[in-house]
């Protein structure tokens, strides 16, 4: 029997979403729920039901695992805890300061209702979250660093479309290179936020809008914008379709730890992404923890979860015995 996926949301991630499931023969999408007309939508998938979200409560027992795939800023932290009242669910919160409140909201629902939710799937937090937390293990005395890009973050774009007076936008996350040389070196630097990243943003906007007070709450966002340079651009629809249409990006995480009598021997560990498509990369990591959710609950293991609290062979169809013979 197929795992049976449903979507909330249909934009980038949701139609990355859509993909991913395709490529997971254990899978089978069934339904994708819509704020919009479901008859503008026009899934990838033969015999794909595309329904409005307000009808996603009569559907309960079609669903084995609900991926929720709308933003950050104001979607999930409502859409994940109304969820989970009712499915197993995934989502991609990525909002890092708020990650510890959203955990004990959804724990709160998914354990009243003997559902199972993972959250702040992706690759950051998500895999890099991960790899931070191992290496840190492995070499308790170091320092750790995560550069971002340079590359579109969905949801800091996505933060930026909701403020009043913009159309469409773009931000690029870019490391700064003297950093990224600097801790590769080995010469362990502190850095603040702000020497470590640039934020790019390149902006469409209203006619008549205004553009100072949009740089102004732009540049002042609470947990986007304010820590970092951030460089505002306002340009034309037709620019940001010729010229910034992909959604590509990437990152790294590195560990440079000191072992051995006195600290003499240092230890780098680096774990390196290079995206095409952040969205559909993204979508790919829900997708499997969508597994993992599934088998979780049917464990009985319940309430809310994150990527450090999940065995890896959950996310893989392959048995324990084909696993040890793969990987081991």
């Amino acid at each position: 029997m197929k795992i049976r996926i449903g979507i909330v949301g249909y934009g980038n991630l949701g139609r990355g979403s859509e993909y991913a499931i395709s490529q997971n023969p254990d899978m089978e999408l069934s339904y994708i729920f819509t704020r919009r007309d479901p008859s503008s939508i026009s899934p990838i998938s033969p015999g794909v039901k595309v329904v409005s979200v307000d009808e996603a409560l009569k559907l309960v027992d079609e669903i084995d695992v609900m991926l929720l795939c709308g933003g950050s800023a104001t979607d999930l932290p409502e859409q994940t805890p109304y969820f989970a009242k009712y499915f197993n669910v995934v989502d991609s919160f990525d909002t890092h300061a708020n990650i510890p409140e959203h955990y004990q909201k959804v724990d709160a629902v998914a354990k009243s209702s003997g559902k199972t939710a993972i959250i702040s799937i992706g690759w950051d937090p998500g895999l890099f979250s991960m790899n931070r937390m191992i290496a840190e293990a492995i070499l308790p005395n170091g320092s750790s660093y995560t550069f971002w890009g340079k590359g579109v973050s969905q949801g800091h774009s996505d933060a930026v479309r909701r403020i009043e007076g913009v159309l469409d936008a773009r931000q690029y996350t870019i490391p700064i290179e003297s950093a990224l040389e600097a801790v590769r070196s080995g010469l362990t630097p502190e850095l603040e936020t702000r020497e470590k990243h640039k934020r790019e943003c390149f902006v469409v906007a209203k006619d008549g809008a205004d553009l100072a007070e949009i740089e102004r709450q732009i540049v002042t966002m609470p947990n986007y914008f304010d820590e970092y340079d951030t460089t505002v651009h306002f340009i034309s629809a037709e620019e940001l379709a010729a010229n910034h249409a992909g959604l590509p990006h990437g990152g790294f995480v590195i560990r440079d730890g000191k072992t051995g009598n006195n600290d003499e021997n240092s230890q780098i560990i680096e774990y390196a992404l290079k995206l095409d498509s952040n969205p559909e990369f993204t979508s790919s990591i829900l997708t499997v923890y969508a597994r993992a959710a599934y088998r979780l609950n049917t464990e009985g293991v319940i309430g809310c979860k994150t990527i450090l609290d999940i065995p890896p062979s959950y996310l893989s169809p392959d048995s324990a015995t084909e696993l040890i013979g793969k990987y081991l």
